[in-house]
């Protein structure tokens, strides 16, 4: 969630003098400026569950805004980020712990050994050795179809794990 300056009525709340209300008021600015510029990679989070499933496919409503929803009974995570979906496996590639969305970092983390994921389940640092395990993923008559049977992994699929991505 993203942090946001809140002034009632002339009330600064944690404000103890005119100088400090500025203060606050300025580093606002600056922190709202710099998200701009550098871009801001906080997606809303939610849960969901499969409307349907044939076999190893499940099947999502098409994300409407980018974000990340976790479907826990199939472990699958699937996110909207710039334009693309993404499904990867709950669990991290290092050792199987279920991984968690940092909402205010914009990423990914493994809670066991922190190791970093991007949204696009691209490594970043941590005891892991490869990327977040991506299922192969479609659209088709306006849901997104995740094949719970193929997953690839970044180090030894490269082609296929690039491939699993629905552009929007």
């Amino acid at each position: 969630m993203s942090k946001r300056l809140h002034v009632e009525s002339g009330d600064c709340g944690e404000c103890t003098s005119r100088r400090g209300f500025l203060e606050s008021t300025l580093t606002g600015v600056v922190v709202a400026g710099v998200a701009v510029l550098v871009g801001d990679d906080r997606l809303p989070i939610g849960t969901a569950r499969a409307f349907a499933a044939q076999a190893d496919e499940r099947k999502y409503p098409v994300p409407q805004a980018d974000g990340v929803t976790i479907d826990r009974e199939n472990e699958v995570i699937l996110v909207r980020f710039q334009g693309a979906v993404y499904a990867f496996n709950l669990a991290c590639p290092h050792e199987h712990t279920a991984l968690r969305w940092r909402e205010a970092d914009g990423r990914f983390q493994c809670p066991r050994h922190e190791s970093k994921y991007k949204p696009d389940g691209t490594y970043i640092s941590g005891r892991a050795t490869r990327s977040m395990d991506r299922f192969a993923v479609r659209q088709e008559a306006g849901a997104i179809v995740v094949d719970l049977s193929r997953l690839f992994e970044s180090d030894k699929q490269s082609a296929e794990w690039a491939a699993a991505t629905v552009k929007l």
